[in-house]
């Protein structure tokens, strides 16, 4: 599959996809999360209507469950077992989706390439709006997935851990992209988790994931470059993605590896981490 040069390679449109459901070897995800204030229930919303074959993944339970953060990342044994009871082999050709476009799905797409799916992107445009559109909507009750093998590879380097957070803040070693609203990243607006410290790493710079696209859409190439390098990053150099609770991280992970950056990680215990605990230091205001 090739994308028009100035688009994401990890992305397919919904023409694409829409001439391709029912294929042999083609798997579609719903990787719909809501914050509580959208008043939406992403499992709710699935089990009404779907694109069609689509199995729904739980960001809230296909997780560590010895974690007492949110969304933190399986073990690969873990995650193989969740994902070949949704049917998906890592030698499949995922398509993953949300409803917006551009908020939740892009974290699944990073955890399924994390773990050896190489074949899986990002469906441009969400849900919402594939509905809109009048395309193929599936409304009886969803399919049980067929029972897959999955085969999970590991690589902790994509990964950031706390300790090496640590160290990223003290030395600088790593530009920090945090992908909340500039509000709670400068501490002005409260986190919606409570108790929790507001305001950012120090050192970190603010790209809020929805600059990233627009109507639901990734931005093509040039734009992605601009937005990025407007928030302070320099391409050329190593960055680390961050948010609430590494969800939204996984929108920047996706723009930074669409224009060819590849020294990137996900600090997968983000502000959840961070801000949750009384013996890191948090910086307000503007960076």
């Amino acid at each position: 599959m090739t994308a028009a040069p100035e688009q994401s390679p990890f992305v397919v449109s919904f023409d694409w996809l829409k001439s391709r459901i029912g294929e042999p070897g083609l798997k579609i995800v719903d990787a719909s999360w809501y914050l509580p204030a959208q008043n939406r229930d992403a499992a709710a919303e699935f089990a009404a209507a779907r694109i069609p074959g689509a199995v729904f993944f739980d960001q809230d339970s296909i997780v560590d469950k010895t974690s007492n953060l949110p969304h933190t990342i399986p073990n690969p044994s873990d995650f193989a077992r969740a994902a070949g009871a949704l049917g998906l082999s890592e030698t499949d050709t995922i398509v993953v989706y949300d409803g917006p476009g551009m908020f939740t799905a892009p974290r699944v797409w990073w955890l399924l390439r994390l773990f050896g799916a190489g074949n899986t992107f990002v469906l441009d445009g969400g849900f919402d709006s594939w509905k809109q559109q009048g395309l193929p909507v599936e409304t009886t009750e969803p399919a049980e997935p067929h029972q897959a093998q999955f085969t999970a590879a590991s690589n902790p380097s994509a990964v950031t851990s706390f300790a090496q957070m640590r160290s990223i803040v003290d030395t600088g070693s790593s530009q920090i992209a945090d992908a909340r609203g500039p509000g709670r990243f400068t501490g002005a607006e409260a986190e919606p988790r409570a108790g929790m410290r507001s305001g950012h790493m120090p050192g970190a710079r603010n790209v809020p994931f929805p600059i990233l696209s627009d109507g639901g859409k990734l931005k093509p190439i040039p734009e992605l470059r601009e937005a990025l390098e407007s928030s302070g990053l320099d391409l050329d150099k190593p960055v680390v993605t961050t948010c609430g609770s590494g969800v939204t991280a996984a929108v920047i992970t996706l723009a930074l590896q669409s224009v060819g950056h590849c020294d990137n990680t996900l600090y997968d215990g983000s502000w959840s981490e961070w801000g949750g605990r009384e013996d890191t230091p948090v910086a307000t205001g503007e960076p």
